[in-house]
């Protein structure tokens, strides 16, 4: 199924972070436009410019445009959620360069099942910034750079 960037946002965004109230799908969605606009290491790479479609689909980023993880199919991904409008809001928000103060410039987020959030992120490329909802959100570390 062939989906246009905006429509491919919101999905990513309701199935990311659908539970998580305006907040969360906004934190989620700024840590997209950050990692398109940041400078060094591998998602500028990725982005090449700004390309939030090659962010989205840079590979093994997000569960939720993976159809198989860990050998099973993986009912909850992109091609079977449908947006409402909201969603679609929050995609167009960020699509015009807008992210949210909450997670300032963070570039990595992850849900950990637990009340605290790790100090960093994994391999040390992300140092805590805040939690909003279940998600913790990290700022690139200098060891970010050499991805």
């Amino acid at each position: 199924m062939a989906l246009d960037t905006r429509e491919l946002f919101a999905r990513l965004i309701k199935c990311e972070a659908g539970g998580e109230g305006d907040n969360g799908m906004r934190a989620v969605a700024s840590v997209i436009i950050n990692r398109s606009e940041v400078k060094t290491g591998e998602f500028a790479r990725v982005s090449n410019g700004g390309d939030v479609r090659a962010i989205i689909t840079q590979p093994c980023q997000f569960t939720c445009l993976k159809e198989v993880v860990d050998g099973r199919y993986n009912s909850q991904n992109v091609y079977n959620i449908t947006p409402d409008q909201e969603h679609y809001d929050i995609a167009d928000w960020a699509l015009a360069g807008n992210t949210d103060s909450s997670v300032g410039n963070s570039i990595f987020f992850f849900n950990p099942y637990s009340k605290t959030c790790p100090n960093y992120f994994p391999s040390r490329v992300g140092v805590i910034y805040n939690r909003v909802g279940d998600h913790c959100f990290y700022s690139p570390t200098n060891a970010y750079d050499n991805t």
